[in-house]
């Protein structure tokens, strides 16, 4: 396995012992046929017959999950050990032609679990590659998108958020229920798992409205760097952001409308 990008000096070495690792766990193990070749294709399992994992012999791989370039598999290399569970899809292209030399899949684990020293081979070449994935994984994430969240408990009656302050934080409520609270005018409801206090994060403005809790309330707290962040890198919490505020508008609108009722009458 070879990973993309950049890799410390310590993945090189790993990844050199790991690509000697698959012959000797097939050595004294017969092929089930003669080696494949394919040219370039763009899903290498859709020519594949099931049930065999495959020794590439020539060529070179490209992994892609969720259509992301993950890592490549080359000479040396084992296919087809990820059938059998439910895993994230992951699909092998090929730009060049390739070879692979097919064996029956229970042979290979048989044959492994025949002997203490290949089983022993098989888990050093398993937790290796979860080790390098790991590492290319902490290594892509930008520090700032790791948020450095704490959590905040609040008892009835106290103020999560005052209006007129400077917007340094957005909240999250994890337990309880709160109130939005515009010049001593109730404005809202601020309920459990919604994201509030961001709208001032975006605008650069100070507070617009006051959160009080109306029972006691534990309460996640991002920093608004780390926040926004976030937003750029995760499309799950801009999604619950925009739901909260279309929710809002939705109660403003429909207040503003019961106001001014009396008017027309």
């Amino acid at each position: 396995m070879y990973l993309l990008g950049e890799q410390p000096a310590y993945a090189d070495r790993l990844i050199n012992r790991l690509q000697g690792i698959p012959a000797q766990l097939l050595d004294g193990l017969a092929p089930s046929g003669d080696p494949i070749e394919l040219g370039s294709t763009s899903d290498i399992a859709s020519q594949l017959p099931e049930q065999q994992v495959f020794l590439v012999q020539r060529g070179l791989l490209h992994a892609r999950v969720d259509e992301r370039p993950l890592f490549y598999l080359r000479e040396g290399d084992l296919l087809g050990l990820r059938q059998g569970i439910e895993l994230p899809t992951c699909h092998y292209c090929s730009d060049e032609p390739i070879t692979l030399i097919p064996y029956t899949r229970r042979a290979v684990f048989e044959h492994i679990h025949a002997d203490e020293q290949r089983q022993e081979l098989f888990t050093q070449y398993l937790i290796g590659h979860t080790a390098l994935l790991s590492d290319a994984l902490a290594r892509l994430k930008q520090p700032e998108i790791r948020p450095t969240t704490g959590f905040q408990y609040f008892a009835e009656g106290e103020e999560l958020i005052r209006q007129g302050d400077e917007a340094d934080n957005v909240f999250i409520i994890i337990e309880g229920h709160a109130e939005a609270i515009v010049d001593g005018q109730k404005v809202g409801d601020v309920q459990r798992d919604e994201i509030f206090g961001a709208m001032a994060v975006f605008t650069q403005e100070k507070r617009s409205a006051s959160v009080i809790a109306s029972t006691a309330c534990t309460v996640m707290v991002i920093p608004k760097d780390q926040f926004l962040g976030l937003m750029q890198n995760n499309p799950r919490i801009a999604h619950s952001l925009i739901e909260s505020m279309a929710r809002r508008i939705d109660l403003l609108n429909k207040e503003v409308t019961q106001l001014r009722l009396p008017m027309t009458a």
